[in-house]
């Protein structure tokens, strides 16, 4: 009489870890797509600016035409603008980053 009671129970068990096997599969599959690359440079600025990380900080390529990077600087400097609410440290780091993109840098850090 214990047997088919168990195996009752075994298979209705089976039938709801299958249930929600499949919702969680389907759930899973209609969650939206990641990219596969960052959009966003991840870490802290470099001690001396690199013209990669200039690029990232503008976004743009690294060999790009001078009137893209001042439209990018120009871009990137109204969002973050320390006279709009930006930072004054960022602000210097993309002022940076403009000059070493267009090769103009004196120096090889920014103010702060």
């Amino acid at each position: 009489m214990a047997t088919p009671f168990i195996a009752g129970l075994a298979i209705a068990t089976a039938a709801m870890a299958g249930k929600y096997g499949i919702q969680a599969w389907q759930s899973f599959k209609a969650r939206p797509p990641r990219p596969r690359s960052r959009r966003f440079y991840e870490g802290g600025f470099q001690p001396t600016m690199t013209r990669r990380e200039a690029a990232l900080i503008l976004g743009v390529r690294e060999s790009v035409a001078e009137d893209k990077v001042r439209e990018a600087h120009r871009r990137v400097m109204v969002a973050n603008h320390p006279d709009a609410g930006g930072s004054h440290y960022l602000a210097s780091k993309i002022n940076e980053a403009k000059d070493v993109m267009l090769r103009k840098s004196k120096n090889t850090g920014s103010a702060f």
